[in-house]
């Protein structure tokens, strides 16, 4: 069998051949008058030994021919040029020596200019029995200059070109699939490693595209220079946000900032590179894009083995994927430059290694994110966690806030909130307001001693809150799931009660059987232990109208003779003692503030850390007066009557020189605290005031501190609210005084623009006994603490407290521990004293 013979065997059981190529490179002064019947008969042919045509990057015309096997009989045959990136192709069929078909087309020219719609270029022509053909082929490009040729039997072809455009498809749409779900996840979580992961993959895949001739075929066929700009672009295209990617990805800029400054260098060259496709010729911008990417590839590869072994665990598959993609790359690129022969290996590498890539990272961020989604979800849970435990420790706060820690009846607070709602909702009914003392119980405590005094307490509270509840009339304070209660404990041994007046008044038998029930002793240790209670009772609207009042007229009927005569008395204007006494106070009081009668006394602040004084309070007495007035009572008198406006104004003033002369004696750093009161806080100019004041002592900015109760706040929280933030505005300190003696929000309390906290001293007085009273202390300190308070303690009496202060990380003590309060002189001597006591312990 002739080789003839033997190739056209091979072309009908095959259906395809490559077949042997003789090619010819001649000077470019010959090219422009030789015609391809010359050029077939010039000498200088040579033989490609079999090997598909790779003349790697070079600008000169290449001549190509071969003969196509002879038929036997007729056939239908397609000549395949397998490279799309071909500038100028000529294609010229010879039978039997006569040129009978050319082609002239190439990447430069619309689609239009091929015989068939497909991106190779492809001649069909038919081979007549017993005739000799013979192709003649010029080839021209700025590119790489590749002629990979095939003869294919015309079913055959299509058949194949079928098999591969699927192949194709399912590689194009594994990368679609990718693109579009990486950007639907950063549409979702608006993070950048996405995007640029969707980028990079939309290069690989408009390279790809571009570079097998498929974007121009079903895209863009009438725009040979889009072909052409999209394959320079989309090489550095892909490579800048592969760059991006790997660097957010692996987060390099924190694990690693030198290779992070090495892919930045990568980025901006790449940057640089595409803006040289539009400046630079195709044959260069093609040249400088490979060169780039061959580094660029392998720079992007060595970063997973060496954050691999730093122990970035997002490194693992990033390695293997990268691995895939830069080996496939550069058989690619090598191929381009003629390195290395043509085969589907080197052909389709960078097309395996990019799919193998999308899949591996793919994987990988999404593992990502199903890390992040589970880092995310245990920091949601803990977070939650620590809110529920807050949430609890701050019902548990409001719970003691509400409750008297021993009896666990609701307390003064909350009995004083249950009042003021009844009058709210029923304002038309007549309400009974009562009181009931446990006159003995202090003799008790003297005989049996605290423990069992408040034991006796604790029976004492069951007994009267089974009792009232068969009161007429009786309203229930609280009301839970497991128990409800109609008294209050407002004290230690006084509790309060609220009835409907009009019942009480048609049933007055049974209100005797039930004073008669509670005037029985406690029978306690075999013991029968007389409370002799006492009951006090004030009605609305007959007697006041405000709550404060209601229980003050109830408090003023127990000590009433009636009441010690029957155990029970009903409030009687006419038998108020105050009354007078508390006019007579009020000219007093207002002669006392003209004639500077009043003075300030000043109780020291101790810092338990450094155990030096840094500050005391203000606080107002009445030396003169024969009958000794309390503080309290004169602040109440000033504020019923209006005095409290001079009143503030002469403390405030009278701190300030008495700071003028700690500052002489040498005391530059101690603070003064100085109590306001609501009044003042509703005053529209007291934050002008008070600002005008401290501008004219500028010497003592920051060092007077302005204290104002909790519960006083929550009377008017609006006013107070924009009073307080108007004298911090100012420079003014703040200090919320008395917490914990009350019931306030702590939504509210946290809004307060104030730096000091001072716990009450109802929570510090039996701290050293009281396990639940620590754990209040205790979590008030804390929770203190994270919202950025500093804590004072008030009311600390010993020294076995103010250890356990200082174990609770408390930062101030104030109390007689360290001395009660004490006039001027008295105070800066005491201070001196315990200067030379630290200097001899020093």
């Amino acid at each position: 069998m002739t080789a003839a013979s033997f190739a056209h065997a091979d072309l009908e059981h095959d259906g395809q051949i490559e077949p042997a190529i003789d090619y010819l490179q001649i000077d470019d002064a010959q090219q422009d008058s030789l015609t391809p019947e010359a050029a077939l008969n010039l000498p200088g042919w040579q033989i490609l030994n079999g090997e598909s045509p790779n003349f790697g990057y070079t600008e000169a015309p290449v001549w190509l021919r071969f003969s196509p096997p002879i038929s036997s009989s007729k056939m239908h045959q397609i000549l395949d040029i397998r490279y799309p990136q071909l500038d100028s192709v000529k294609i010229y069929l010879f039978r039997d020596g006569k040129l009978i078909d050319e082609l002239i087309t190439g990447d430069r020219m619309p689609l239009k200019s091929r015989p068939l719609r497909h991106p190779h270029f492809l001649l069909p022509y038919t081979v007549d029995p017993g005739s000799s053909y013979q192709f003649v082929i010029r080839v021209q490009t700025n590119g790489a200059l590749q002629v990979p040729i095939t003869l294919w039997q015309r079913d055959r072809f299509f058949d194949h070109t079928f098999a591969a455009d699927q192949a194709h498809a399912i590689y194009y749409g594994i990368l679609i699939t990718v693109i579009f779900f990486n950007l639907f996840v950063f549409a979702a979580l608006r993070e950048a490693t996405y995007l640029y992961y969707a980028l990079s993959t939309l290069g690989y895949l408009v390279m790809l595209s571009t570079l097998r001739g498929m974007a121009f075929v079903y895209i863009w066929p009438g725009s040979p220079w889009l072909q052409n700009q999209s394959m320079m672009v989309s090489v550095p295209f892909a490579l800048l946000f592969s760059s991006l990617f790997a660097r957010a990805f692996l987060d390099l800029k924190h694990s690693s900032p030198a290779l992070d400054r090495w892919v930045r260098v990568s980025v901006y060259l790449n940057l640089a590179a595409i803006a040289g496709t539009f400046i630079l010729d195709y044959n260069t911008s093609m040249r400088l894009s490979v060169a780039l990417a061959i580094p660029g590839c392998l720079l992007l590869t060595l970063l997973g083995p060496i954050e691999w072994l730093k122990g970035n665990r997002q490194a693992g598959l990033y390695t293997l994927a990268w691995g895939a993609l830069t080996i496939g790359s550069a058989l690619t690129a090598l191929n381009k430059y003629g390195v290395v022969p043509t085969n589907f290996v080197t052909e389709f590498g960078m097309e395996i290694g990019s799919a193998l890539e999308a899949i591996l990272l793919s994987i990988a961020l999404a593992a990502r994110l199903y890390r992040e989604r589970s880092d995310k979800m245990d920091a949601q849970e803990a977070q939650l966690q620590a809110l529920a435990a807050r949430r609890k420790a701050e019902l548990r706060m409001m719970d003691q806030a509400l409750h008297h820690p021993l009896t666990g009846l609701p307390n003064r607070s909350s009995f004083e909130l249950h009042l003021q709602d009844t009058l709210t909702r029923k304002p038309d009914k007549r309400h009974a307001v009562g009181v009931i003392q446990l006159t003995n119980l202090q003799a008790i405590t003297k005989t049996l001693g605290h423990q069992n005094a408040d034991q006796v307490l604790k029976l004492a509270a069951r007994r009267f809150n089974i009792i009232c509840r068969d009161l007429p009339g009786i309203q229930i304070v609280e009301h839970s799931e497991t128990r409800s209660f109609f008294v209050a404990a407002l004290e230690s041994a006084t509790f309060g009660f609220v009835i409907d007046a009009e019942e009480v008044k048609a049933m007055p038998r049974r209100v005797v059987q039930c004073l008669e029930a509670i005037r029985k002793p406690i029978e306690y240790l075999g013991m029968q232990l007389p409370l002799d209670p006492l009951a006090g009772i004030s009605v609305y609207p007959d007697h006041a109208t405000d709550i404060n009042t209601l229980i003050r007229q109830a408090y003023i009927a127990l000590e009433s003779e009636d009441s010690a005569e029957r155990g029970l008395a009903y409030y009687k204007p006419e038998a108020d003692s105050y009354n007078t006494g508390r006019l007579t106070l009020v000219s007093e009081l207002r002669e006392a503030l003209d004639t500077n009668q009043l003075a300030l006394y000043f109780q020291p602040k101790l810092s338990l850390s450094s155990r030096n004084v840094v500050g005391a309070e203000a606080l107002i007495r009445w030396p003169g007066k024969a009958t000794p007035i309390s503080a309290e009572e004169i602040i109440s008198v000033a504020e019923q009557t209006g005095l409290i406006k001079p009143l503030t104004r002469w403390v405030l003033e009278q701190a300030l020189k008495a700071r003028d002369k700690l500052i002489a004696a040498g005391y530059n750093d101690l603070s003064i605290s100085v109590n306001i009161s609501p009044n003042n806080l509703r005053e529209p100019e007291f934050p002008l005031f008070v600002q005008r004041l401290m501008t004219s002592y500028h010497q003592h900015a920051g060092k007077i501190i302005l204290e104002v109760t909790e519960t006083s706040m929550m009377q008017d929280p609006v006013n107070s609210l924009r009073a307080l933030r108007s004298l911090d505005f100012t420079g003014i300190p703040l200090s919320i005084d008395d917490f914990g003696s009350g019931y306030s929000s702590l939504s509210y309390i946290k809004r307060l623009p104030a730096s000091e906290i001072k716990i009450d001293r109802s929570l510090i007085s039996d701290l050293e006994f009281q396990a639940d009273d620590r754990v209040i202390v205790k979590t008030t300190i804390n929770m203190c603490h994270d919202l950025g308070y500093t804590v004072v303690a008030e009311g600390v009496e010993d020294e076995s407290t103010l250890r356990l202060l200082r174990e609770m990380n408390c930062d101030m003590v104030q109390g007689y521990v360290m001395t009660p309060p004490l006039p001027f002189d008295d105070f800066v001597r005491w201070l001196a004293n315990q200067a030379q006591q630290e200097q001899r312990r020093a």
